[in-house]
């Protein structure tokens, strides 16, 4: 029943996502912005513009630039001339010493008389002015559209909150909390990066793109066509790298997903792989997977660097090309002016980069759309049952009759399930109805209907003959007071919390209502009375007391109608009395529906309804429902016999159970078979919580420890050296990858030395001088071309080879040391196998990220910096200094763009925390306060925790538009500075002006190149935390170690079994105690039936032979040896399993029995041979394949009754001397029963042998009957003895009361 609903509701989700996809999966980008006021929309076109002017400083600085080189070259060639002694300068022109103007070989006069540093110092107050135009325009723009988003935002939060908490209980159901909370904080964060910041920044792009083409185009037409013309092909490339990358990474993810899937199917059935001794075997099935998604990995390393190569090869020839025909134009044509030459080719690159980084504010609009997508469709939702909404009937008396009339329920989230069947009941005002049944038969929905929390999907339930849809919600609500069974307290002070019961209530009040409740002594006794916190989810207070508490709080509603759903369950038995006092006392003229397990609360009601299969059964009093032998019997006899015994024990037990005992099987003496539980997990509690018998512990993990947990994962990172000792074997590719990184670092500074060689060679006179050294400097463009692709390929294939072996040996390590921990580790919620699968998956690949090409990036930053510097000072020493002052300025803005680029999103996340803990508790107990009619007081709390995070927001805009401003115009003046000092050195000092632009542009390279390294710091920190978690896994020493060479063994294994006062409670629930103090014996070769109602510590007491816990207190013996001291492997593989839902894996029928022992191979014959003794040969024999049958995932292509024969043969195949049955045969029909029992009993001949059954027919035959309550053994003996003792083994034979 739960693994075929839990699988169909996948196969609906899938399908409803398929069925988005197919509807508009994002909203219309200009619909992002349908919550701006006027003020906004004014706010964002003034930054626009200001965005669009600033785009055109870049290429306008070209211009400047141009006219610059144009001064440099006039005054190199007007030096060149004037070292003749026979030439003067007059006139602005040069003459021969005689007075006639000199002219060249062409006939063209020489200028002359230029003052290059009054020329120098107008350009810097030109760039000076361009910076600080910059800085105010980038201000602005940043300033208006940040701050204008954050109004939006902060619109689309409230607007989105107070519409999810008047959504109706049932969507709720539908939706997790969970994802409602990143719905919240992180697709609000995308809406926020779609239209803040990243706007204006797209817009500046765009129009540096546009304006630095017209720049071109007006500077010189025939050199801007010609670099266009090649331009596609870097484009292409680009184009062709991110198909190959996203298609390879498809590959390599698919690949992968082949080992995701084993890793989950063997997480998922962790309890068999132990008993089975499979981990070894399992960790080698992953291995060999990871070996494809390797392969693929490499492969895409490869591409990446083959099509990195590829794309600066191209740029370098590009380089090539434009300066040989540029050069062309200056010499042969005179069309250009070396000016012009620069300003053309800088002018279209920078066009081309602009455009290029324009990109990726593309994908944070396209994730902005998709995410407003989900938030904008909750917000236009109108909810079905709206709990805001003032229409509807308010009655001026209220008597308190409630009737159900042929109501048919259905959850929404879980259509395929009928909970309510025709149900036809009525409560009388003033009377106490109990309502008593199995679990998940119907009783909680019934009350959940009654607060129309949903509405039935056919009949009516009906409040003094009104149908409750014509009623208000709010006014129907504050008539129900409601105590829960895991009552839901809010995370402030005990008053508070009984102020949310009614509004505007006085301290009198209060004390009253906790006089009542039989809480005031208690809250008295607390050091801060009634303003003590109650912690997280009340995690402060003891189960009794969290209890009179919410009495309290729905006592203070003076409520018509008081549900009681299992009040007490929750309680041990002295806090109990007390709650029932408080309960009895208050019950008194108001109507009382109370749902209860334990027979105390329901002697005293005035009308019991029995449920069965969501129908009221049976109807009356105690003493009625006692003879009709029914629900309600069965129930009673199972606890008479249940309590008389253990209080007989309870006696002879001198330790309290403390208070916060919670047992569980009080909740589950009423269970109507094991499923009940299983039932109930899927079933509507679970979308609050875990299973509801599971809550108490659950639900508290949901507060500070869950944050603490996180908090120490992030505070910690792993050393480096560690990483890379994990790395080690790899360390000839890293040596060669960091050796391709240097060249590739080399590349930048010695295209600077081209590139002012090339402007060096205007000013030499002799035209055939000109040419040679113009066509050497192309040649050597090319051969740097060659060069960069081949040390391009090396760093990307060295890189994605050593990081790929790396991935996978840490994701073998991770997942073998997963396989080491004890069972016991895999219950906590954390180690899901989902969340490991996950960790695998993620934390492993994102190491990668601080080794292999991390150090690249590293190297080729490192040795960039360090060659540009050897230029610069090896040039002129003086002018580097200069310059260097800058550099930290240039570096931090590297810094700031790269900050730019994430976004300052991440700090704005730490604010929102205080506003995300209001939504997340109030969405997590939506039930309480829907209850409560408390929905108005959360929307308001959270939005006065929104405000100082909106208040920084617009503080921040201001600190952001300064360091963007900051960041764009530092630039400007580095160029101002250094070209002004740069003129005042080559008219003082003749430095060669080539050289000037030699050192400028190699320090403004090593720059960007130091911002551009600091860039990567945030992948480098995940890397970090990631290797510390999964350093954190690896280094964890399980409590029950699996390791074959600790503890003993022995070869006469007997099969001597004995349980000595064991008392266990689960570590993930640690307030409930499953067994106490069992004890029990069987003999080698004898048969031991443990009998009694489901959540007794049956299945835990076999689970502890197994070893998969150890008993907290007690011991097990194993042919006298308490099993701690015994070798784990040893004692697993003297026993084998057949549980009630077998396992098998994703294989064939031949390896899934060969799976019963791993410690060999084992032969065909073997497996014939068992499959004859557990009857399935016969079986196999018909099927096409025979033994090589696939089963399918979870052995779905094959039948109950096959399965479990399967898996009867694979524990036949360990021969084992102990055979452990849970439940083996309760899963099948009649026929199929007789043939998997026929095959049991064959099984079990001179083996020691623990069955866990249901049905008593298939235990009468055993050695030793144990009848087992509440974790205890109260009867035991063989059939006929325990016949003859007329106790509760009696009662359950001859009534054929179904036993738990």
């Amino acid at each position: 029943m739960k693994k075929r609903s839990a699988h169909d509701e996948e196969k609906e989700k899938s399908q409803d996502k398929d069925a988005d996809k197919k509807d508009d999966l994002s909203v219309g980008y200009f619909q992002l912005f349908r919550f701006a006021s006027c003020k906004d929309v004014a706010m964002m076109v003034v930054g626009g513009l200001c965005a669009l002017v600033h785009g055109a400083a870049a290429p306008l600085m070209l211009l400047v630039y141009g006219m610059m080189t144009n001064t440099f070259v006039g005054y190199e060639l007007e030096i060149q001339q004037l070292k003749d002694p026979n030439k003067t300068c007059s006139n602005e022109s040069i003459h021969w010493t005689n007075g006639t103007v000199f002219e060249t070989s062409e006939g063209a006069t020489v200028p002359c008389g230029v003052d290059i540093e009054l020329e120098l110092t107008m350009f810097a107050y030109y760039y000076i002015g361009i910076g600080a135009s910059v800085l105010i325009l980038s201000y602005v723009q940043i300033l208006f559209w940040v701050s204008a988003a954050a109004r939006q935002v902060q619109k689309i939060r409230m607007t989105y909150f107070r519409k999810v908490m008047r959504m109706e209980i049932g969507w709720f159901d539908c939706t997790s909390v969970g994802e409602l909370n990143t719905r919240i904080s992180d697709d609000i964060n995308k809406i926020n990066n779609a239209i803040a910041d990243q706007v204006s920044i797209f817009i500046e792009r765009i129009s540096t793109f546009v304006f630095g083409f017209t720049v071109g185009f007006i500077g010189g037409w025939k050199l801007t066509l010609v670099v266009i013309a090649v331009s596609p092909l870097i484009g292409l490339g680009a184009g062709l790298m991110a198909m190959a990358v996203s298609r390879l990474t498809g590959r390599e993810l698919s690949a992968y997903a082949k080992a995701g899937a084993v890793a989950d199917e063997v997480l998922s059935s962790i309890r068999t792989v132990a008993a089975f001794g499979g981990e070894q075997k399992e960790a080698e099935r992953y291995d060999r997977n990871l070996e494809e998604a390797q392969a693929w990995g490499v492969k895409k390393g490869s591409i990446i660097g083959i099509f990195q190569g590829y794309l600066w090869c191209i740029i370098f020839l590009c380089y090539a090309l434009a300066f040989w025909y540029g050069s062309r134009l200056v010499l042969d044509t005179r069309e250009l002016s070396p000016g012009t030459l620069i300003q053309v080719f800088f002018g279209v690159l920078m066009a081309a980069m602009n455009l290029g980084q324009a990109s990726p504010c593309l994908e944070a609009f396209a994730s902005g759309r998709a995410a407003a997508k989900t938030i904008f469709d909750t917000i236009d939702r109108e909810p079905e049952i709206d709990c805001l909404s003032e229409d509807g009937h308010k009655l001026d008396k209220v008597k308190g009759d409630i009737q159900f009339e042929n109501v048919t329920f259905f959850y929404p989230s879980r259509p395929e399930v009928k909970i309510l069947n025709n149900l036809n009941m009525e409560i009388k005002a003033g009377e106490t109805t109990a309502f008593v049944g199995p679990s998940g038969m119907g009783k909680s929905t019934a009350i959940q209907l009654i607060q129309r929390f949903y509405d039935p999907s056919e009949g009516k339930v009906t409040l003094d003959g009104h149908d409750l849809r014509s009623l208000n919600i709010q006014w129907l609500r504050s008539l129900m007071g409601i105590v829960e069974q895991e009552p839901v307290l809010f995370a402030t002070t005990i008053a508070e919390n009984i102020r949310y019961g009614r509004a505007g209530v006085s301290m009198d009040e209060v004390i009253h209502a906790a006089r009542e409740a039989n809480a005031y002594h208690f809250i008295m006794d607390l050091p801060q009375t009634f303003d003590t916190l109650v912690g997280e989810g009340g995690g402060q207070m003891s189960g009794g007391q969290k209890q009179r508490i919410a009495i309290a709080r729905a006592l203070i509603r003076n409520p018509k109608i008081l549900l009681l759903d299992m009040a007490t369950s929750a309680l041990d038995n002295e806090s109990e009395a007390v709650v029932q006092a408080a309960l009895d006392k208050v019950r008194d003229g108001r109507t009382t529906i109370s749902i209860a397990h334990r027979l105390s609360t329901i002697r005293n009601a005035d009308v019991v309804i029995g449920f069965d299969h969501g129908q009221a059964v049976e109807r009356g009093t105690h003493a009625q429902l006692l003879q009709n032998k029914g629900v309600y019997f069965t129930l009673v006899t199972l606890q008479n016999q249940a309590t008389s015994s253990s209080s007989e024990e309870a006696e002879s037990q001198e330790e309290p159970l403390g208070p916060k005992t919670r047992t569980m099987s009080q909740l589950s003496h009423s269970s109507s078979f094991k499923g009940s539980i299983r039932l109930r997990s899927q079933s509507h509690r679970s979308l609050d919580f875990v299973p509801n018998a599971l809550t108490g512990s659950f639900q508290i993990l949901s507060g500070p420890e869950m944050a603490n947990e996180e908090e120490e994962q992030a505070a910690e990172s792993a050393p480096v050296a560690r990483i890379l000792k994990y790395n080690q074997p790899e360390w000839p590719h890293m040596v060669l990858g960091s050796l391709g990184a240097a060249v590739n670092g080399s590349i930048n500074p010695i295209y600077a030395v081209l590139f002012s060689q090339i402007l060096g060679t205007f000013a030499i006179p002799d035209v055939a001088e000109q040419r040679r050294q113009i066509n050497g400097v192309c040649v050597l463009f090319c051969i740097v071309a060659v060069f960069s692709f081949f040390s391009q390929f090396l760093q990307g294939y060295a890189f994605a080879k050593s990081g790929e072996l790396l991935t996978r040996r840490l994701r073998r390590l991770g997942f073998e040391a997963m396989l080491r921990q004890e069972v016991g580790w895999f219950d906590d919620p954390m180690n899901s196998p989902g969340a490991l699968t996950t960790r695998l998956a993620t934390d492993a690949s994102m190491v990668q990220g601080a080794t292999g090409s991390q150090i690249g990036m590293i190297v080729n930053s490192l040795t960039s910096i360090g060659v540009s510097f050897i230029i610069a000072f090896y040039f002129s020493w003086k002018l580097s200094l200069v310059i260097m002052c800058f550099l930290p300025l240039l570096g931090l803005s590297g810094v700031f763009q790269a900050k730019m680029l994430t976004g300052f999103a991440n700090e704005d996340k730490a604010a929102m925390e205080a506003a995300g803990r209001v939504s997340s508790e109030a969405l997590s107990n939506i039930r309480t306060v829907a209850g409560l009619a408390k929905e108005s007081t959360f929307v308001e709390a959270y939005e006065q925790q929104l405000e100082p995070p909106f208040k920084s927001a617009m503080k921040k805009a201001h600190i952001y538009g300064l360091s963007f401003g900051f960041s764009q115009c530092v630039i400007f003046m580095a160029y101002a500075a250094s070209y002004r000092f740069g003129g005042y050195l080559v008219s003082s000092e003749g430095l060669a002006y080539t050289y000037v632009f030699r050192v400028i542009a190699a320090v403004v390279i090593s720059g960007t190149a130091l911002g551009r390294a600091s860039s990567f710091t945030p992948d480098y920190a995940k890397a970090k935390i990631a290797a510390a978690q999964l350093f954190k896994l690896l280094d964890r020493v399980p409590k029950i170690s699996i390791s074959s060479s600790e503890g003993l063994r022995w070869d006469d294994f007997k099969g001597n079994i004995e349980f000595q006062d064991c008392k266990f409670t689960y570590p993930t629930r640690p307030d409930t105690q499953v067994l106490r103090g069992l004890t029990v014996a069987v003999k080698p070769g004898n048969t031991l039936a443990f009998v009694g109602s489901s959540g007794c510590g049956k299945s835990t007491s076999v689970q502890l032979l197994q070893r998969f816990y150890d008993p907290d207190q007690g011991t097990v013996l194993i042919d006298g040896r308490p099993s701690p001291r015994i070798s784990v492997p040893f004692l697993r593989s003297q026993m084998g399993l057949v549980s009630q839902e077998p396992v098998l894996f994703d294989c064939s029928i031949l390896q899934n029995i060969q799976y019963g022992d791993n410690s060999r191979s084992i032969s065909l014959e073997e497996v014939v041979e068992a499959a004859k003794k557990a009857f399935l040969h016969d079986f196999v024999m018909t099927l096409p394949e025979k033994y090589d049958t696939q089963v399918g995932a979870q052995g779905s292509q094959l039948s109950r009754g096959q399965k479990q024969r399967i898996a009867i043969a694979r524990a036949i195949v360990r021969n084992p001397k102990i055979l452990l049955l849970d439940e083996a045969t309760s899963a099948l029909d009649t026929e199929s029963e007789q043939t998997v029992q026929a095959a049991l009993d064959a099984a079990r001949k001179g083996r020691t042998c623990l069955v866990i059954a249901h049905r008593l027919s298939t235990i009468q035959n055993a050695d030793i009957i144990a009848v087992m309550s509440q974790g205890a053994v109260i009867e035991q003996g063989t059939h006929h003895t325990l016949m003859a003792k007329r106790g509760a083994y009696y009662k359950l034979v001859t009534t054929g009361a179904p036993v738990s």
